[in-house]
């Protein structure tokens, strides 16, 4: 089980996410407060921004509190689309930075909140970057995404392919490109935020009135335009 957050809007740093708030991803790694699966998110960590339309990951596979350099990056690092992730590793898979999120192909940066059997995933996927569960889920959805598919229909058909192959899967799914956010709840937490911009987050990161959760077995699509959350069970 991992923790994961977005934000889409004005320009801000990736400590925002991290260790600006009160129960950011830094605080979650010790303490979160809605994990259902696991205590500690400490199997390494990772985030991303966007350098123009080009993006950009810092992943390390010791816990986000053991890293020297990670506040001041995270202070320096601004855009208006960024996601983070704090990791607690699926019993036997590896931990290595190759199966850290965000993972990332052209201009998609994806994170996955969960586990699911590698089994359920090989008809989906192909050349993983990882061996581990979540690269896997995340080979899936870039295969999709590379032949031109919606990001809107991507995301519900690898959703579902993998369900059928691991009932038992939890895969919450955030992915950005740069200039949307999506996020899919199913099997865990997941909360947003509308204020200059729109937070999407595993829980709360902080006490401030406004969060909503999104339903379990939903779509998140934050654009420009507006947010809307479809059901997709």
């Amino acid at each position: 089980m991992c923790r994961h957050a977005a934000w889409l809007g004005p320009v801000r740093p990736a400590a925002s996410l991290i260790d600006d708030p009160e129960h950011g991803l830094l605080r979650q790694s010790y303490a979160p407060r809605m994990q259902k699966y696991g205590t500690v998110n400490a199997d390494g960590f990772g985030f991303g921004w966007y350098d123009g339309s080009r993006p950009v990951r810092y992943r390390r596979t010791v816990p986000i509190w053991a890293d020297a350099n990670m506040p001041g990056l995270a202070a320096v690092a601004r855009s208006s689309c960024l996601i983070a992730a704090v990791r607690s590793a699926t019993v036997g898979m590896p931990i290595e930075e190759t199966a850290t999120a965000p993972f990332a192909d052209g201009r998609w940066l994806l994170s996955h909140n969960g586990r699911v059997r590698r089994e359920a995933l090989r008809p989906l996927a192909a050349d993983p970057e990882s061996m581990c569960d979540s690269a896997w889920l995340a080979s899936a959805v870039f295969a999709r995404l590379r032949d031109g598919v919606p990001l809107t229909d991507t995301l519900p058909a690898v959703v579902r392919a993998a369900a059928e192959g691991d009932p038992q899967a939890r895969l919450n799914l955030l992915v950005t490109g740069g200039t949307e956010v999506a996020a899919v709840a199913w099997g865990d937490t997941l909360f947003t935020h509308l204020e200059e911009g729109v937070l999407v987050a595993s829980e709360p990161l902080d006490d401030r009135p406004g969060w909503r959760a999104v339903p379990d077995r939903s779509l998140l699509l934050a654009s420009p335009d507006g947010v809307s959350v479809t059901s997709i069970d």
